[in-house]
């Protein structure tokens, strides 16, 4: 996506209503937004209309969102997804996190924080960010290294494939490395809004991120300092 294309938002809901209401916003907002109703209407919208960002229901009338998901990223997509559901039971959360998503939001629901939930996630996947120039394009802790221009990261010569969430928090991990950084700095930077108390969600994803970084024959590099937050530094240091 180009900064001066407009943001193509697939917004997947059975409730015409709802749909349309985010939809409508959406467009006000100078995105372009299109619907659709059912898992396979998703799939189909998905792979014709190429969007930026989807809203995704998770009780869909054929398949549900977590099936949806899980087929586009069979076909190579990493499109960020938004889950929008009446489902709130923290196992759903966690669930729709661990699947890959970048964001849970229960319904009833405001738009308006729907909308800057969008915008959030649209940054970390985007890499949009007011960057110092003299900061360096590759941020590197002992063979962890974080590309900032190809958005790559490796752990040695293995390449990590990492949701934008991830790759946000790791990126603020390492800009802030040998500093620890408490769970209600990382949510205030990388979800940008109050999480309502959950900071779980921050455990969640920096478990994903060992699994994902300091899985292999190396050393940890990702800890956790009981009772302040997490660090990103070689053990000896």
């Amino acid at each position: 996506m180009e900064p001066s294309e407009p943001v193509r938002l697939l917004v997947v809901d059975d409730e015409p209503h709802i749909a349309d209401l985010v939809a409508t916003v959406a467009r006000y907002e100078g995105w372009q937004a299109v619907t659709a109703g059912s898992g396979k209407a998703a799939l189909s919208q998905a792979a014709e209309f190429g969007p930026d960002i989807v809203v995704l229901d998770l009780m869909l009338p054929d398949l549900d969102g977590f099936t949806v998901l899980d087929r586009l990223r069979e076909t190579g997509s990493a499109v960020p997804v938004v889950f929008l559901t009446a489902k709130d039971a923290t196992a759903d959360r966690v669930a729709g996190l661990t699947r890959g998503g970048d964001d849970y939001l229960v319904k009833p629901f405001s738009v308006e924080e729907l909308m800057a939930r969008l915008r959030a996630v649209l940054r970390r996947s985007t890499g949009v960010t007011h960057q110092v120039a003299t900061r360096p394009a590759v941020l590197r802790v002992g063979d962890l290294t974080l590309d900032e221009d190809t958005r790559e990261v490796r752990r040695g010569d293995r390449l990590a494939e990492l949701t934008p969430t991830e790759y946000e928090l790791l990126r603020y991990l390492l800009r802030r490395s040998p500093s620890v950084l408490t769970k209600a700095q990382i949510l205030d930077h990388v979800w940008e809004y109050d999480f309502g108390g959950r900071s779980n969600v921050v455990e969640l994803v920096i478990s994903h991120l060992r699994r994902k970084v300091d899985a292999g024959d190396g050393e940890p590099l990702i800890h956790t300092v009981r009772g302040v937050g997490y660090v990103v530094r070689q053990a000896h240091r």
